[in-house]
């Protein structure tokens, strides 16, 4: 089968311009202008933009949380995404205390298997005890190339500075990265413990006790570890203006430090939180929404880039059953919220139209430094010869009415109920396979490919 896009606007790292592309069964071909290729199907992309498709490295599909299960599987997930022009994710594979870490592997293996879009997999790791660390090397023989710690979660997944280190030491060895959720966990189980003892159980509390300097701590200790691990770091959902600094400072001095934030600490704050009634429960997730003061600092650091990525932290739950367990509780609220589907808007619409971001920029986010920092470049997100026909044609000037009635995720409320955006995926095409064509849906499940990452190799002077 072979494809020609002509007339669009071109997105390359190395400029914008008006172009063709060609794709002849899974990869892209040729680019140019006025491509004289004759082609099975035309797509006339005149006044779009053309970008390679979005890459969403951190989401939580069909994910046990808080005797819970994120209420998207790799079906419904991974469809989600592609309709907002998402064409590759990277999930988290769990590994439960005591498991074996290939038998995570396996198990998110077998969830993939429904999964519409190519997807990768990082490894959550939270015991290598009994010469456990040695599977890191089999996990990256698999293609398992960065492997998440929590320093939050006492008792369920946090682990020690030591244990940290041990895995960093490990990870660098075989050229892979680790990620981290960067709280103070000790600190945080005090203050949740005298909330309640206080009679304090209402979502705001969520937030309140998890103030913006224990993830600014917990960012500073984390450093300080890969430093004595001379190993590179990634830190994960940057919510916070004292957290952003940490990781400014480290990069400033020349330490491999790279930081992703995402589109909800961004555009809302926890303000959110205090909604009449139990509403404030769709917004608990971790770390928690902060203030205004800090969705301008986080702005300036993808402007800058302290920051090089935004992924989505996916992870729904449903509003009138699950985060309802929390009703009298806010521990007991499943911590996530939905938005997969609305990312490349988001930052399109309140990053690019409004001048904060260059369409070159607002790529190198959602699309190429993902790939480049998660072994998936130059095979996913960029344009050239040779990569996976993953496109996007984006309409700059369509207006899009984000609602729980017409997204595709499968959850009953959208954080970002009744906000419109403008610019929105018109056609999105998965290995050369058109699979979204204006909201029209034609992919299979079971379609998507587990992808094989390449190890970590010093992203860190190749990513700004």
């Amino acid at each position: 089968m072979s494809l020609l896009i002509k007339n669009g606007t071109v997105v390359t790292p190395e400029n914008t311009a008006i172009a063709d592309v060609y794709v002849e069964g899974e990869t892209i071909t040729a680019i140019g202008e006025n491509l004289p290729h004759k082609s099975e199907s035309t797509i006339d992309a005149k006044g779009s933009y053309v970008i390679p498709g979005g890459i969403d490295v951190h989401t939580h599909l069909e994910a046990p949380v808080g005797g819970t299960t994120s209420s998207d599987d790799f079906e419904t997930g991974t469809r989600a995404a592609a309709f907002g022009g998402t064409t590759c994710i990277v999930d988290f594979a769990t590994q439960s205390k005591g498991q074996s870490l290939l038998a995570a592997y396996k198990a998110w293996r077998l969830k993939g298997t429904k999964a519409t879009i190519d997807f990768g997999l990082h490894m959550i790791v939270v015991d290598v005890g009994n010469g456990r660390i040695e599977e890191l090397d089999d996990l990256v023989r698999e293609g398992v190339t960065s492997f998440k710690l929590f320093t939050a979660y006492p008792g369920v997944l946090m682990v020690d500075d030591g244990m940290l280190l041990q895995v960093m030491v490990r990870a660098k060895s075989l050229g892979a990265l680790v990620a981290v959720h960067a709280e103070n966990g000790g600190a945080i189980e005090y203050l949740v413990h005298k909330a309640l003892t206080e009679g304090r159980t209402t979502p705001i509390e969520h937030a309140l006790t998890r103030p913006a300097i224990t993830e600014a701590e917990a960012v500073h200790r984390v450093i300080a570890l890969s430093r004595i691990a001379e190993a590179p770091v990634y830190i994960v959902h940057v919510s916070s203006a004292e957290a952003l600094e940490e990781i400014s400072r480290a990069r400033r001095k020349g330490f491999a430090v790279l930081g992703e934030t995402c589109p909800q600490y961004l555009l809302l704050t926890k303000e959110e939180l205090l909604r009449p009634g139990f509403e404030g429960a769709k917004f608990v997730l971790t770390p928690p929404l902060r203030e205004h003061a800090d969705q301008e600092a986080l702005w300036k650091g993808l402007e800058d880039g302290t920051l090089q990525v935004v992924s989505t932290d996916h992870c729904p739950f449903f509003y009138a059953t699950q985060k309802h367990a929390g009703l009298n509780d806010f521990t007991k609220i499943p911590n996530g919220g939905p938005g997969i589907e609305h990312r490349l808007q988001l930052l399109y619409h309140f990053g690019v139209r409004t001048g904060r971001l260059s369409v070159q920029r607002w790529v190198e986010l959602v699309a190429s430094n993902p790939a480049k920092i998660f072994g998936l470049y130059p095979r996913k997100g960029v344009l050239q010869v040779g990569s996976d026909a993953d496109i996007v044609i984006w309409n700059p000037n369509q207006k899009y009415k984000i609602s729980a009635v017409s997204h595709h995720m499968n959850v009953d409320y959208s954080m970002y109920e009744g906000m419109v955006v403008e610019g929105n995926a018109e056609t999105v095409i998965s290995r050369g396979e058109v699979i979204v064509n204006r909201n029209n849906w034609s992919a299979k499940p079971g379609r998507g490919r587990y992808l094989k990452r390449s190890p970590f190799a010093a992203a860190s002077s190749t990513v700004r």
